[in-house]
């Protein structure tokens, strides 16, 4: 099984912020994760991505690179299952979520105060891109701006 995630930050007072998402369907119902999901047959790893991001946050237009790939036995508990993460920053008119398909909720988390138990591995997968992101010539710009 494999499956594409959207790692999502923006930026609000020089402080950064990440996006998840409150799983409506098991596994993992009520827990925050990152947004993401199967990837069809016929689709690109970006695209379902980005489908994905749409499908559950309203998010469209963010531009996505390929951060790292997780395939830890056991990460899934339906099965072996692999994940294409992919990251970017969504620029300050691109707040606004909206909730859709298997989300329950769509919300931005300082990332400083993320949620405690995630669902699948995406607690180490947010630990993950925090430390990208803290690599990124962005983050040292938006951090002196408040």
């Amino acid at each position: 099984m494999v499956t594409a995630d959207a790692v999502v930050f923006r930026f609000v007072r020089g402080k950064a912020r990440l996006l998840l998402i409150r799983r409506g369907n098991e596994p993992y119902k009520g827990r925050w994760a990152i947004p993401g999901g199967f990837v069809e047959l016929d689709e690109e790893l970006e695209a379902a991505a980005s489908r994905e991001l749409r499908e559950e946050t309203g998010l469209v237009d963010i531009r996505l690179e390929q951060m790292h790939t997780f395939g830890t036995c056991g990460r899934d508990p339906r099965g072996r299952q692999i994940t294409i993460v992919f990251m970017g920053i969504a620029g300050s008119g691109r707040s606004v979520l909206k909730a859709g398909d298997d989300a329950a909720e769509a919300r931005w988390f300082d990332i400083d105060n993320l949620p405690e138990e995630m669902a699948f591995d995406h607690g180490e997968v947010a630990a993950f891109a925090i430390k990208r992101l803290k690599k990124k010539k962005i983050y040292r710009v938006h951090r002196f701006r408040r």
